[in-house]
């Protein structure tokens, strides 16, 4: 007998997009969050602005049409001035990183394109006119996906529970323990955790740092695998000061950058309340933070040293800053990278490059259109894609594995991929396609790989997921709706 159809493991993007997934097909869900809040990164570490890109359709435009309810909730941003681009002086036009403004005029489905630009230094024109991404207030995504999970009572939302250990058979998770002592049966499951916990538990192999070159045969890998991660990010909060001042440092921090050869590039993004979301890139190395001894002080504590360091350096060098004044932290790190599982499919960089057109995947389940992107010194990925690709559905398989499927960054990516497709509205695609998957094993009675991939993109489709590019008609007439 089980308790479930479906346990979600994560409350982050990914599980977010199954269990309103698995909510909509009747399933008899168990959603997990070990945090007293949903919503992940977007939510606890200030990653709340969805970059433009492909692919941004189904669950988070439902989201976005319950957030442009609420005033001074969501907006959509154009590029202001960026430090690739010059004045007509031949300087830079803002050479602190890049600010980005909210804008009335575009809407959510002009958020939806981001290949093509070619280099940022010669493609100001282009950008200003196809480069839109979706801030928000992050407290009031919070209650409106809570708002929305509510409305299905099929689904259980337990906080502050995270899952133990796994009792795992012959590639089946049969139950589950939880961090409250209780034993959880399920027929199936969905990992949407940042790391691959429950994969991880009952032995499915992962990957870690960058592959080499020979691995996947990734032309901009490195010749011998390292334990290189994607950077670390703090993110804080500014709004309008009383007056002009340069906030002073604490006693106990250096006014210059000790931890790297210059302060990094910034992005700031504006809120709707004209306010700005500030985030350095990055403030620490991934491996650095993945192997931080906590000896004087944590991760978070550095990074927060990091940040003081360099918004005083802001104010001090750019004057526009010192109108401005930091008025809150985000209470957790942005970790971008950590372990991926293994899985029937591995995404590469090849996949990237070769685009839609020519990757000739019959289970394509999510597009995405963002560059491989590295924020570390001295690594590098690709310029902008020339086209849209697409993610398998093989990629959300652990290879082995009957009855789970991955939602998250930790699904089967390379290093290089996943730089590339860890965007929060690409995972709530990977989280919708899952729970759709779970809804067609169920009813079926089969295991995950047994389900068709045309029903279940048929599926997607029914809920105005973007499969393809250009996108239908009929698709853009909804979207434009909104």
């Amino acid at each position: 007998m089980f308790d479930y159809d479906v346990v979600i493991i994560g409350a982050g993007s990914g599980g977010i997009g199954a269990a309103l997934s698995a909510g909509k097909y009747g399933l008899r869900t168990l959603l997990l969050e070990k945090n007293n809040e949903i919503g992940g990164n977007a939510a606890v570490s200030g990653v709340s602005v969805w970059e433009m890109g492909a692919g941004g359709t189904g669950v988070p435009f439902d989201i976005y049409k319950r957030m442009k309810k609420v005033h001074n909730a969501v907006g959509i941003y154009e590029f202001n001035r960026h430090c690739a681009w010059k004045n007509e002086s031949g300087e830079s036009q803002f050479p602190a990183g890049a600010d980005l403004t909210i804008s009335p005029n575009f809407k959510y489905v002009d958020s939806l394109r981001r290949f093509g630009s070619g280099s940022l230094a010669t493609s100001e024109n282009f950008v200003r006119k196809y480069w839109h991404g979706v801030p928000f207030e992050p407290i009031i995504y919070q209650h409106i996906v809570e708002e929305m999970l509510k409305e299905y009572p099929n689904i259980e939302l337990l906080k502050n529970t995270s899952f133990v250990k796994a009792e795992y058979i012959n590639g089946k998770v049969i139950s589950i323990k939880l961090s409250n002592k209780k034993d959880i049966r399920a027929e199936y499951y969905i990992d949407a955790t940042d790391d691959g916990y429950l994969s991880r538990a009952c032995g499915g192999q992962t990957l870690f740092g960058q592959e080499s070159r020979s691995m996947f045969k990734e032309p901009s890998a490195p010749l011998s695998p390292t334990k290189k991660l994607n950077g670390v990010s703090l993110i804080f909060r500014i709004s309008p000061a009383d007056k002009n001042e340069v906030q002073p440092l604490p006693d106990d921090i250096s006014s210059e950058c000790w931890w790297t050869s210059k302060f990094p590039l910034t992005s700031l993004v504006q809120y709707p309340n004209g306010d700005y979301n500030v985030n350095m890139l990055p403030t620490m190395s991934g491996d650095e933070f993945f192997n931080w001894v906590d000896t004087e002080v944590s991760a978070y504590e550095e990074c927060l040293r990091r940040s003081l360091a360099h918004w005083h350096n802001l104010q001090t060098n750019y004057p526009i800053f010192q109108s401005f004044k930091i008025t809150s932290r985000f209470i957790s790190l942005g970790v971008r990278e950590t372990h991926r599982v293994f899985g029937e499919y591995v995404l590469t960089e090849n996949d990237l490059v070769k685009g839609l057109k020519q990757q000739g995947h019959p289970d394509i389940i999510a597009i995405s259109d963002h560059p491989m992107d590295v924020h570390e010194e001295g690594r590098s990925g690709c310029t902008e894609l020339d086209f849209p690709y697409g993610i398998p559905y093989r990629c959300l398989i652990p290879k082995g594995f009957k009855n789970v499927l991955m939602a998250s960054r930790a699904a089967s990516f390379s290093s290089l991929a996943a730089s590339s497709c860890r965007l929060s509205r690409t995972m709530m695609q990977l989280g919708q396609a899952a729970g759709t998957a779970i809804y067609l094993a169920n009813r079926d009675k089969v295991n995950v790989m047994a389900i068709a991939p045309e029903e279940l993109r048929s599926e997607l489709r029914k809920n105005h997921v973007q499969l393809e590019w250009p996108m239908s008609n009929d698709l853009r007439e909804y979207l434009e709706k909104e």
